[in-house]
């Protein structure tokens, strides 16, 4: 059991600085592009959306090759590499002189992976039934944790420079990195690894083997969306935030810093208690029509206090992520967790491909100087449509598990 406990503390301080580090850049990239481009806040969004999905190209082909990878050498290589190629690309971005290198750098991190695949992974290797959903909402409460501290110190490193977060960033993907490397363990038994086989690591051959599995299909579609709604907020808040209520770095970082206190505080205090008295399954429901409630209002918000307190529902919409999570899992071989996370981060990875020139191009068509209709929480009320249809999608499965949970 100290074991146990000990590899999901590591996990959990990975995963926490690793955000920290992702979240110390976000409130100061409107300037960065800005200051590379010298264009408009709207198509400084524009090309906000596509470094993200550059980013999320490179994870598409590469995540399901790390998981399976993991699968078959074990998880703690894996992570390392991940690390290292994060640290890797906030330095490229500390000396870029041009737009061009902000892609190079994306690039780079996205086909180095991101740790969340491997971590998953692991977490799912050493979590029993009754303890997954826990386990997964840890994951949950460290990004939420990492959101508190890490957009916060961007928006004040941010006032000494639009390339000060960026190095802090390095340095703390670097010493991570360090620190797993003298401290993480292996999770995954050698009796319990499989030969790597490209066939299933790649894009195509992972959607196959989860789509192989018909109990998870509805659940994994429903994902697909709301992952993609996801991103009105992930890719637009520091666009969307600096152009209705004219926000600093250290503004946009204070607001992300709360929705951080928020997350930590569903996914790390309530998600536990929550499934603990209702399951995972009325779990599921209730996160996904949070999630709808609050990306309605987000869209509609008129004052900056309606923001924070709009945050609120939106991130009681952390009910739903680790608790589908957990059900797919527990529909899944435990020498196949590798392959499903790798599969999931993978599907993520796609919708992060659509998602951010989706909503970053809506919000820069409706904020544009030359559109007569202005109305920059359009991507919002796409996003509530979305939610509301991942929960139609899911609903069948979601009932015929209903017994099990």
């Amino acid at each position: 059991m100290k074991g146990k406990q000990a590899a999901v503390r590591f996990i959990f301080i990975t995963i926490l600085i690793d955000v920290i580090g992702i979240g110390i850049i976000i409130p100061i990239i409107p300037d960065l592009i800005q200051e590379l481009t010298d264009v408009d806040n709207a198509t400084a969004a524009w090309y906000g959306g596509l470094l993200a999905a550059t980013y999320a190209t490179m994870q598409f082909i590469f995540a399901p090759i790390l998981g399976g990878l993991s699968d078959a050498y074990g998880r703690r290589n894996l992570l390392l590499i991940s690390l290292f190629g994060l640290g890797l690309d906030y330095l490229v971005i500390v000396f870029a002189p041009t737009l061009a290198w902000l892609f190079v750098a994306r690039i780079i991190s996205g086909i180095c992976g991101s740790s969340l695949t491997v971590a998953n992974a692991y977490i799912a290797d050493i979590s029993d039934a009754k303890e997954r959903a826990k386990n997964f909402g840890m994951i949950g409460m460290a990004f939420g944790l990492g959101f508190i501290v890490g957009p916060t110190l961007g928006g004040l490193l941010g006032a000494f420079g639009t390339r000060v977060p960026f190095m802090v960033a390095a340095a703390m993907a670097l010493l991570n990195w360090l620190y797993g490397y003298f401290v993480v363990p292996e999770s995954l038994a050698a009796e319990d690894r499989r030969a790597f086989n490209w066939k299933r690591a790649n894009p195509i051959g992972t959607f196959k083997v989860i789509f192989s599995n018909k109990i998870i299909v509805p659940l994994v579609l429903s994902l697909f969306f709301v992952y993609i709604a996801s991103h009105a907020t992930q890719s637009n808040w520091s666009f969307y935030t600096k152009e209705k209520f004219e926000w600093s770095a250290l503004q946009i970082g204070l607001s992300l810093g709360f929705v951080g206190v928020m997350v930590a505080l569903v996914q790390g205090v309530l998600l536990g208690r929550v499934v603990a008295k209702i399951g995972e399954v009325k779990a599921v429901y209730l996160g996904f029509g949070f999630y709808a409630i609050g990306m309605l209002l987000l869209g509609l918000v008129s004052s900056p206090w309606m923001v924070y307190a709009v945050i609120i529902p939106y991130a009681l919409g952390g009910f739903a992520g680790p608790s589908l999570q957990s059900l797919m899992t527990g529909q899944t071989a435990k020498n196949a967790q590798g392959e499903l996370q790798g599969g999931l981060t993978n599907m993520m990875m796609l919708t992060a491909i659509i998602g951010p020139p989706l909503m970053t191009g809506i919000f820069g068509y409706f904020t544009h100087p030359e559109q007569e209709v202005y109305f920059p929480g359009a991507p919002f009320i796409l996003g509530a449509l979305l939610c509301v249809l991942s929960i139609a999608i899911a609903s069948r499965a979601l009932q015929a598990l209903k017994p099990r949970v």
